[in-house]
């Protein structure tokens, strides 16, 4: 049973999802102008973070804010905080591929206790409460029960455009892939720990997050039995930036590659 916090973020995200995908079909005919999409799909994604966000300080008014568009704003409950992403996968969204995600996570006293992933394209929805389990569309999920590197498939994002780590990042990649049955590199962190958390992925990392990337996927693989750590020892998996996420039979082995340097 669904609590009363997660039946809100469901409805917000669906409410959100629903104005992307109709955004999502007019994309196709903007890639052949000279401008492009781009400018469209930055409206779109403002448009669907004013939604939750209307949704969401509607049901609660009290809570913080944290968005990707709008930024940081504090609630006069200072324990409680939403933590938003409205379009994770945005470069796969504005060229026409349907891997992309409405992210929302709730934060109290520092610790996610409620999550959801919408992949609004494919209509599945990921949830998770702390405690209670990770579910998609009502399904249970688990995290996969692999424990070789040589068949694990793992999912990262690669810095592009001059942003984040890359030396580090392909270094990681030319010491897991000669050992791994496969690295993924599909675009949408949210997306990445939501496929962890349902056995599709055996594990992932990435060295330059934001909070609303990754907040709700890293309550989704905890709730599906799955660990997930900074990629340096100590850190906070949320506010570092650094993830590392699998499931616990090939934790152990995965991490040892991606922390060889840190």
């Amino acid at each position: 049973m669904a609590s009363a916090n997660l039946n809100i973020m469901i409805k917000a995200a669906r409410k959100a999802g629903r104005s992307l995908v109709k955004d999502f079909r007019e994309v196709e005919n903007l890639q052949v102008s000279v401008k492009g999409a781009g400018d469209f799909v930055s409206r779109a994604d403002r448009e669907a973070e004013r939604i939750i966000k209307e949704e969401l300080r509607n049901a609660r008014p009290n809570y913080g804010w944290l968005g990707e568009e709008t930024g940081e704003e504090p609630g006069e409950d200072p324990t409680r905080r939403w933590i938003v992403d409205p379009l994770d996968g945005t470069t796969n969204f504005l060229h026409g591929l349907p891997h992309w995600a409405v992210s929302i996570a709730l934060e109290h006293k520092r610790e996610i206790v409620a999550a959801v992933i919408f992949d609004a394209a494919k209509d599945e929805m990921f949830v998770a409460e702390k405690g209670s389990g990770a579910y998609m569309n009502d399904q249970r999920l688990r995290v996969s029960g692999r424990s070789k590197l040589a068949e694990s498939v793992f999912a990262t994002g690669i810095p592009f455009a001059g942003r984040g780590p890359l030396p580090a990042s392909l270094q990681d990649l030319a010491r897991l892939m000669p050992l791994a049955a496969g690295v993924r590199n599909l675009g949408a962190a949210a997306l990445d720990l939501a496929y962890v958390s349902a056995g599709r992925h055996d594990g992932y990392w990435e060295r330059s997050n934001n909070p609303w990337d990754v907040a709700a996927g890293i309550l989704l693989v905890r709730e599906a039995g799955g660990f997930v750590e900074g990629i340096r020892d100590g850190d906070d998996p949320l506010e570092s930036g650094r993830q590392i996420a699998a499931n616990p039979q090939v934790f152990a082995a995965f991490a040892k590659v991606i922390r060889n340097r840190d």
